[in-house]
């Protein structure tokens, strides 16, 4: 079992930056994939950006390449979000997840930070 719990969500004007971070319960943190996923109001959940067990490899939605950054800190437990150049349709409830395997579903969830950007 891994429990994961968001941090950094608040209200920032468009063009700000926030930093998100994750941090999993356990001694087996850096043997899982991690994910950033958002959902908006109204819409369904969306993938944001993956990390790798090591760090060596992300990915990330197209709406978000260049803007955001995705990084983890096996040390720590503990992955980020940096969140740059923000912009109001980047509004969400952000969750991090993680499983085991570099495809397949997401085994853990966290409960979600909200995520603000004003016009």
């Amino acid at each position: 079992q891994v429990q994961l719990v968001e941090s950094g969500g608040g209200l920032v004007q468009a063009g700000g930056s926030l930093r998100l971070s994750c941090e999993a319960s356990g001694r087996t943190f850096s043997t899982y994939w991690m994910g950033w996923f958002r959902q908006a109001p109204g819409k369904e959940r969306e993938f944001v950006a993956r990390i790798s067990r090591s760090g060596s490899s992300t990915y990330y939605t197209d709406s978000v390449k260049g803007r955001f950054t995705i990084s983890r800190d096996n040390a720590k437990n503990t992955v980020y979000l940096q969140m740059n150049s923000l912009k109001p349709e980047d509004t969400a409830v952000y969750y991090c997840a993680c499983r085991g395997a570099a495809g397949g579903e997401y085994d853990y969830w966290g409960q979600g930070t909200q995520v603000t950007v004003s016009s």
